[in-house]
Order: structure tokens, then C-alpha cells, then sequence
């Protein structure tokens, strides 16, 4: 039986295979260019193109894995992941124009093209150092004037600032922490003629013009204080350095003499259990409305039950950005205590359209006045 000899192929197929081989190369020659060009791309520009966002939508109706798609198209499977779920339409549908149309929306409404302007970012940044604003007050203030930056880009500058020279402008360190509020009883003895919370007028709730907050801040060791005082409406905080400490007569002389330019206004002192409130009749009697009945105007929360006393316990974490717990107060000077409720009292508040407590303060002044 003789052996066969193998035919070779037709010329022709040869030729084809020739040809098909040169596709398959120009094809992963072309594939890998893309590859490189969208990652320039999103190197340099941080941002998906149109061109990108359209390869997307081609591969994702060819049914197309992401990981190949992410590969192809030159991002992050989670760039890809975040750009389908924030671009795609209601229905949950990828369309590359429109999502193309949402990130430029959303790239013009954000303000991080501010950092763009130097000179924006520095105005905001000198404004944190300067006078310790929150980052949302500083973007409402400068929106104001005209000049467009985002409290998000500013918190960014905060974060990436590995001194932490920006971070101790703010409030709370950048550090926050909850506490529960406990219930107890009251159980107070050593306030004479002491009236409680629940007695106040339920008109007092902060919104109305005229209801105050006291309380007193000590120094190191407990030695030395500074009464202070806000109207819970507007926020506008009153501070004095006591110069007999907690003493309760003279603490209370202070307070009228703060409290007197204002007297006809004020309907409610709220304070906690401090000993030094004791004297708590003699502000009532100098600062009473003239004809009144009940001549009473300061009211005791319950026993800890800071909340109910909100609006000082917030001004004295305020206060304290300036003068920290266990600082000695008797290297203060008042000068220095006024210029902190100065500062504190020109800070745009967001529970006031971002107006400042001082502006807001003295036009209801203005408005009692005219009202009389």
C-alpha cells in the first residue's frame, strides 16, 4: 500500500490566510492604540470624553463584559461602574449623549473649575484663617459677592492639608462625636425660688425675637470664668470676663449691665443649675418689663439636660476655638474677649440666610423701636 503524498494548499488559501493574519494585527495594533489613547486621555484630562462615553455605549449594546469594556475604553472598572450609575438615564439605559450632557451639567454647576482662579480659592482659604469660618459659610458669603466657590472644594483643600494648620480653623477639628442624651430627674436645691424650664412661656422656642440662653465658662483649674449670654433667634452672643469669678451677686450685676441696653426685648432667660445663678432674682427685678405681674424672667432647664439650653452650649463650643479648655484666664485680656464675641458675632449663619447674628441682632433692635 504506497504512502501519499501531501498536497500542498492552494495557492489561494494561502493568500487568504496571509490576509486574514494582517487583519487580525491591524485589528489589535488598532485596539491597543485606542487603548493608549484613551488613557492619555483620562490622564491628562481626569475626565471622560465624548468619544470615550460613546465606545461605552457601543460595547455596553454588544452585550460586551466591563472589565474588557473598562480595558478597551482606558479607565478604572470603578470609573466605569460610577460613570454608568451616574450618567445612565431614569430608566437605568446608557446613552452616551445624554450622559455625556449630565457630566458636563454637573462638572458647570460644582465649583471645581474655581481652583482654576487662584486668587477665588485663596480669598476662601484666607477667610477660614482669618476669621474661622465653616467652609459653608465662606461659599454662601463669596456667592454673594459674586465669586463662585463650592464648600466641598474647600473641605478638599482642609483635608488634603497634611499640617492640619487649616484643619484647626475649623470648629471641630474636622472630628465629630455624638453623645445620647440621658434622661434624669431634677433634683436641684441650691436655687432659691428656682423656676423650672416647664414653666417658660411655650412661645419661647427659639424662634421669636427676645429669648436668651446664660451661662459661664471656667479657666484652668477652675479658676477664673466669663459669662455668656445669646439671643436664640439670631444667635448674637454676649461675653464678659468675671472679675470675681462665680460669685453669684456680682455674676448677676455683670449680666444686667450686658443685658440693659436691651431690656425692653428680652422675655426669657434660660440657664442651667449652676450655684452661681442664684442670684437669679436680681436679674429678673432689673430687667422685667415695668407693670408686669410676674416680674420672672430667668428659667432653670433640668438637670443634665444641656439641650434643652442648645443655643450656649453651641456659642460656648464657639467661643472655645478661641480660648480652649484648660487655658489660664488670667493671660486674657478683655480686649481679647471682646474681639472673640466681635468675631464669633460677624459670622454669616446658615439658620440666617448667611447673614451675620450682629446684623440680624440690630435690625430687630430697629424693629422693636419703631414697633414702640
Amino acid at each position: 500500500m504506497g504512502l501519499h503524498k501531501p498536497t500542498a494548499p492552494p495557492q489561494s488559501n494561502i493568500k487568504s490566510r496571509k490576509r486574514q493574519l494582517s487583519t487580525d494585527n491591524t485589528k489589535k495594533e488598532t485596539e491597543v492604540s485606542l487603548r493608549l489613547t484613551n488613557f492619555v486621555l483620562s490622564y491628562v484630562s481626569h475626565q471622560l470624553t465624548s468619544e470615550q462615553r460613546s465606545q461605552i455605549f457601543v460595547l455596553l449594546q454588544k452585550k460586551t463584559k466591563r472589565k474588557e469594556i473598562a480595558l478597551l475604553v482606558g479607565c478604572s472598572q470603578s470609573t466605569l461602574s460610577r460613570e454608568i450609575k451616574r450618567n445612565s438615564t431614569e430608566k437605568g439605559n446608557y446613552l452616551w449623549d445624554k450622559a455625556h450632557a449630565k457630566a458636563m451639567e454637573r462638572r458647570r454647576r460644582t465649583t471645581a473649575n474655581c481652583a482654576k482662579d487662584p486668587a477665588i480659592l485663596w480669598e476662601a482659604l484666607d477667610l477660614l484663617r482669618e476669621e474661622d469660618w465653616s467652609p459653608e459659610q465662606i461659599s454662601a458669603d463669596m456667592k454673594k459677592r459674586g465669586k463662585h466657590i463650592s464648600h466641598e472644594l474647600i473641605y478638599r483643600h482642609i483635608r488634603a492639608d497634611k499640617s492640619g494648620e487649616l484643619a484647626s480653623h475649623c470648629r471641630h477639628k474636622m472630628k465629630y462625636n455624638r453623645h445620647g442624651r440621658p434622661d434624669r430627674t431634677t433634683k436641684v436645691r441650691n436655687i432659691p425660688d428656682r423656676v423650672s424650664i416647664h414653666q417658660r412661656p411655650p412661645e419661647a422656642d427659639g424662634t421669636r425675637f427676645g429669648d436668651w440662653e446664660m451661662d459661664t465658662i471656667v479657666g484652668k483649674d477652675g479658676k477664673g470664668a466669663i459669662v455668656t449670654l445669646t439671643e436664640r433667634s439670631t444667635n448674637m452672643i454676649l461675653m464678659e470676663r468675671l472679675p470675681e469669678g462665680k460669685h453669684p451677686e456680682p455674676l448677676a450685676k455683670v449680666v444686667i449691665r450686658l443685658l440693659f441696653p436691651y431690656r425692653n426685648t428680652i422675655r426669657s432667660i434660660t440657664t442651667d443649675n449652676g450655684s452661681e445663678f442664684c442670684a437669679h432674682h436680681l436679674i429678673s427685678k432689673a430687667l422685667a418689663p415695668k407693670g408686669t405681674k410676674n416680674s420672672n424672667m430667668v428659667f432653670f432647664a433640668d438637670s443634665y439636660a444641656s439641650w434643652q439650653k442648645g443655643a450656649i452650649e453651641n456659642a460656648n463650643k464657639l467661643i472655645r476655638q478661641y480660648i480652649p479648655k484648660g487655658t489660664d484666664f488670667s493671660t486674657l485680656t478683655d480686649a481679647f474677649i471682646r474681639s472673640v464675641q466681635h468675631k464669633i458675632n460677624r459670622r454669616p449663619r446658615k439658620k440666617l440666610n448667611f447673614h451675620s447674628p450682629k446684623s440680624v441682632f440690630f435690625r430687630q433692635i430697629d424693629n422693636f423701636a419703631l414697633a414702640s
